[in-house]
């Protein structure tokens, strides 16, 4: 789930990646493309291993110096086109940075914060805590933690937020991935929404068992995953440095695009079962990660004053490696 603090005008051509640790952390990387009228903070609560706590369940990565993170994984597949855009001006610094409030941290263009349950969001400054009636309306997320990175400016696209979690995802016999993208625009959740998505995985689960590149008049997804492989591995087409082992050179790329209007839910890569019963489990069975007809929803709407439009901008053509690995 992405949440803002203030309302929104537009969010769109949004992209995730995410890769499993085997030590249970599990990298995320997020960018969207925002309009907003005042200063603003983006949420994202993700499962973390419990007892959560201050800056040892979450590390923040800072992609400042590479915000073509998403155009160069694209060119791992190529009749994909990256989408970039600028960002403009910059607002002052909204998150306290007073130790006894809540320890923030520059990450780039970001002033991020790890909020490792609910009842810590009183220790964040004023302006971005979220009412804790407000939360317990989506109770599903009740014992997740959160990242919280401020907006530093109104609209654009700014670089990819980044950080790695201890997910409890990988505990007992579970061996999932997540992806955050429930989404609430309009104070209301709805069963449907209108998604403009693109996921990107790695996970060599995927790349045992996925078959080769499939390039026609259109990029065709694997009959086993579900998702398009990428026709090389990642270290012919990403900046590897740059993505400060973030991505595994040595993996393919997995794609999912999530667009118009589909269930309202996140995502979970159930690794276990790619492996056990070769079909793609990216869309999550458990109620845990739905959110739907939850009664008294209307106390979010001190989120938002109008419902976002979601629209599609323009794409740029991007180059792609000429040589196969695979």
């Amino acid at each position: 789930m992405c949440i803002f603090t203030q309302p929104v005008i537009a969010v769109m051509d949004t992209n995730i990646f995410a890769r499993l640790l085997p030590d249970g952390w599990q990298y995320l990387v997020y960018e969207m493309k925002f309009e907003t009228r005042q200063d603003n903070a983006m949420i994202l609560p993700v499962p973390v291993e419990r007892p959560s706590i201050d800056d040892g369940s979450m590390e923040f990565i800072s992609l400042k110096e590479n915000d073509k993170f998403f155009a160069d994984l694209n060119k791992g597949f190529p009749l994909a086109v990256p989408r970039t855009r600028g960002w403009s001006r910059g607002i002052d610094k909204a998150i306290d940075s007073d130790a006894e409030i809540l320890q923030v941290h520059e990450v780039g263009d970001f002033i991020a914060s790890y909020i490792p349950t609910l009842a810590d969001f009183s220790r964040l400054h004023e302006q971005f805590r979220v009412p804790r009636k407000s939360w317990d309306q989506i109770p599903q997320y009740s014992d997740y933690g959160f990242a919280v990175f401020q907006l530093k400016t109104l609209s654009g696209k700014p670089h990819p937020m980044a950080f790695k979690f201890k997910s409890r995802l990988t505990e007992a016999d579970q061996n999932s991935v997540f992806f955050p993208t429930v989404h609430i625009h309009d104070g209301e959740v709805h069963n449907l929404e209108a998604f403009d998505h693109a996921l990107f995985l790695q996970a060599p689960e995927f790349d045992r068992l996925c078959g080769s590149y499939k390039q026609r008049r259109k990029l065709v997804s694997d009959n086993v995953t579900g998702y398009v492989r990428s026709k090389w591995k990642a270290g012919k087409f990403c900046d590897i440095e740059a993505c400060q082992d973030i991505v595994d050179k040595d993996g393919l790329v997995h794609r999912l695009e999530m667009r118009g209007r589909k269930p309202n839910q996140d995502v979970l890569v159930d690794l276990r079962d790619i492996e056990s019963s070769k079909q793609s489990s990216f869309l999550p069975r458990s109620s845990l990660f739905w959110i739907g007809g939850i009664a008294g929803i209307a106390g979010m709407k001190w989120f938002f004053d109008r419902r976002t439009s979601i629209s599609h901008a323009g794409r740029e053509v991007g180059s792609s490696p000429k040589e196969d690995l695979i």
